[in-house]
Protein backbone atom coordinates (compact mmCIF):
# COMPACT_ATOMS: atom_id res chain seq x y z
CA UNK A 1 0.00 0.00 0.00
CA UNK A 2 2.97 2.30 0.59
CA UNK A 3 3.47 3.31 -3.06
CA UNK A 4 -0.19 4.06 -3.66
CA UNK A 5 -0.44 5.83 -0.34
CA UNK A 6 2.48 8.18 -0.71
CA UNK A 7 0.36 10.93 0.73
CA UNK A 8 -0.95 8.81 3.62
CA UNK A 9 0.34 8.57 7.16
CA UNK A 10 1.16 5.16 8.62
CA UNK A 11 -2.07 5.02 10.62
CA UNK A 12 -4.14 5.96 7.58
CA UNK A 13 -2.54 3.24 5.49
CA UNK A 14 -3.07 0.62 8.20
CA UNK A 15 -6.75 1.45 8.76
CA UNK A 16 -7.41 1.84 5.04
CA UNK A 17 -10.57 0.11 3.82
CA UNK A 18 -10.41 0.01 0.00
CA UNK A 19 -14.11 -0.43 -0.72
CA UNK A 20 -14.89 2.70 1.27
CA UNK A 21 -11.85 4.78 0.36
CA UNK A 22 -11.19 4.22 -3.34
CA UNK A 23 -13.35 6.43 -5.56
CA UNK A 24 -13.06 7.13 -9.30
CA UNK A 25 -10.57 9.98 -9.06
CA UNK A 26 -9.58 10.16 -5.39
CA UNK A 27 -9.03 8.34 -2.12
CA UNK A 28 -11.51 9.33 0.60
CA UNK A 29 -10.13 9.15 4.14
CA UNK A 30 -12.47 8.89 7.13
CA UNK A 31 -11.96 11.27 10.00
CA UNK A 32 -11.43 8.29 12.32
CA UNK A 33 -8.39 7.25 10.24
CA UNK A 34 -6.69 10.64 10.20
CA UNK A 35 -4.51 12.65 12.54
CA UNK A 36 -6.59 15.36 14.14
CA UNK A 37 -9.81 13.70 13.00
CA UNK A 38 -10.00 15.67 9.73
CA UNK A 39 -11.48 13.71 6.85
CA UNK A 40 -9.81 14.47 3.54
CA UNK A 41 -9.31 13.31 -0.01
CA UNK A 42 -6.13 12.52 -1.95
CA UNK A 43 -6.34 12.62 -5.75
CA UNK A 44 -5.65 9.53 -7.86
CA UNK A 45 -3.58 10.99 -10.67
CA UNK A 46 -1.75 8.18 -12.45
CA UNK A 47 -2.41 4.79 -13.99
CA UNK A 48 0.26 3.38 -11.66
CA UNK A 49 -1.77 4.52 -8.64
CA UNK A 50 -4.97 3.07 -10.10
CA UNK A 51 -3.31 -0.29 -10.76
CA UNK A 52 -1.85 -0.47 -7.27
CA UNK A 53 -5.17 0.50 -5.69
CA UNK A 54 -6.87 -2.29 -7.63
CA UNK A 55 -4.29 -4.71 -6.22
CA UNK A 56 -5.00 -3.37 -2.73
CA UNK A 57 -8.73 -3.96 -3.26
CA UNK A 58 -8.02 -7.57 -4.22
CA UNK A 59 -5.75 -8.04 -1.22
CA UNK A 60 -8.41 -6.74 1.18
CA UNK A 61 -11.11 -9.00 -0.33
CA UNK A 62 -13.89 -6.52 0.46
CA UNK A 63 -12.67 -5.75 3.97
CA UNK A 64 -10.01 -3.64 5.61
CA UNK A 65 -6.26 -4.06 5.38
CA UNK A 66 -6.12 -5.20 9.02
CA UNK A 67 -6.56 -8.98 8.86
CA UNK A 68 -9.66 -10.24 10.73
CA UNK A 69 -7.48 -12.14 13.23
CA UNK A 70 -5.54 -8.99 14.27
CA UNK A 71 -6.35 -5.70 15.92
CA UNK A 72 -4.93 -2.29 15.07
CA UNK A 73 -1.96 -2.51 17.48
CA UNK A 74 -0.95 -5.97 16.22
CA UNK A 75 -1.14 -4.76 12.62
CA UNK A 76 0.84 -1.60 13.44
CA UNK A 77 3.57 -3.71 15.08
CA UNK A 78 3.60 -6.00 12.03
CA UNK A 79 3.86 -2.95 9.74
CA UNK A 80 6.75 -1.53 11.80
CA UNK A 81 8.61 -4.88 11.68
CA UNK A 82 8.17 -5.11 7.92
CA UNK A 83 9.45 -1.57 7.44
CA UNK A 84 12.55 -2.34 9.55
CA UNK A 85 13.10 -5.66 7.74
CA UNK A 86 12.90 -3.85 4.40
CA UNK A 87 15.66 -1.54 5.62
CA UNK A 88 13.52 1.59 5.42
CA UNK A 89 15.12 4.00 7.84
CA UNK A 90 12.72 6.89 7.29
CA UNK A 91 9.17 5.55 6.95
CA UNK A 92 7.92 9.13 6.51
CA UNK A 93 9.97 9.31 3.30
CA UNK A 94 7.11 8.32 0.98
CA UNK A 95 5.13 11.37 2.18
CA UNK A 96 8.11 13.58 1.34
CA UNK A 97 8.40 11.92 -2.06
CA UNK A 98 4.67 12.39 -2.68
CA UNK A 99 4.86 16.09 -1.77
CA UNK A 100 7.88 16.72 -3.99
CA UNK A 101 6.43 14.89 -6.99
CA UNK A 102 3.11 16.64 -6.54
CA UNK A 103 4.86 20.02 -6.29
CA UNK A 104 6.60 19.42 -9.61
CA UNK A 105 3.29 18.39 -11.22
CA UNK A 106 1.59 21.56 -10.01
CA UNK A 107 4.38 24.07 -10.67
CA UNK A 108 6.43 22.60 -13.50
CA UNK A 109 9.72 22.74 -11.54
CA UNK A 110 11.35 20.79 -8.74
CA UNK A 111 10.85 21.68 -5.09
CA UNK A 112 13.69 23.65 -3.47
CA UNK A 113 14.65 20.66 -1.31
CA UNK A 114 14.96 18.53 -4.48
CA UNK A 115 17.24 20.98 -6.29
CA UNK A 116 14.62 23.39 -7.60
CA UNK A 117 14.75 27.17 -7.28
CA UNK A 118 14.48 28.79 -3.87
CA UNK A 119 11.22 30.65 -3.25
CA UNK A 120 13.03 34.00 -3.00
CA UNK A 121 14.31 33.63 -6.58
CA UNK A 122 10.85 33.10 -8.14
CA UNK A 123 9.04 35.67 -10.25
CA UNK A 124 5.67 37.01 -9.04
CA UNK A 125 3.80 34.58 -11.31
CA UNK A 126 5.94 31.68 -10.12
CA UNK A 127 5.38 32.71 -6.49
CA UNK A 128 1.63 32.54 -7.04
CA UNK A 129 1.97 29.01 -8.51
CA UNK A 130 4.30 28.06 -5.66
CA UNK A 131 1.81 29.25 -3.03
CA UNK A 132 -1.12 27.49 -4.71
CA UNK A 133 0.86 24.26 -5.00
CA UNK A 134 1.91 24.41 -1.35
CA UNK A 135 -1.68 24.99 -0.23
CA UNK A 136 -2.92 22.05 -2.32
CA UNK A 137 -0.18 19.75 -1.06
CA UNK A 138 -0.72 20.76 2.57
CA UNK A 139 -4.42 19.86 2.24
CA UNK A 140 -3.66 16.56 0.51
CA UNK A 141 -1.26 15.65 3.30
CA UNK A 142 -3.86 16.53 5.94
CA UNK A 143 -2.64 19.93 7.14
CA UNK A 144 -4.61 23.14 7.41
CA UNK A 145 -1.61 25.47 7.03
CA UNK A 146 0.53 25.91 3.93
CA UNK A 147 3.59 26.62 6.11
CA UNK A 148 3.79 22.92 7.02
CA UNK A 149 4.64 22.10 3.40
CA UNK A 150 8.07 23.67 3.91
CA UNK A 151 9.04 20.55 5.90
CA UNK A 152 8.47 18.50 2.77
CA UNK A 153 9.44 20.96 0.05
CA UNK A 154 11.94 23.42 1.50
CA UNK A 155 11.79 27.14 0.87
Amino acid sequence: MCKAARGLRREEAIEFSPNYAIKDDHIKLKSTWTKGGRARTVPIRTDEQRQLLEEVKELAKGGALIPPDQNYIEQRNRYDRQVRTAGIKKPHGPRHNYAQRRYEELTGWKAPVAGGPASRSLTNNQRARDKGARETIAQELGYSREEISARYLGR
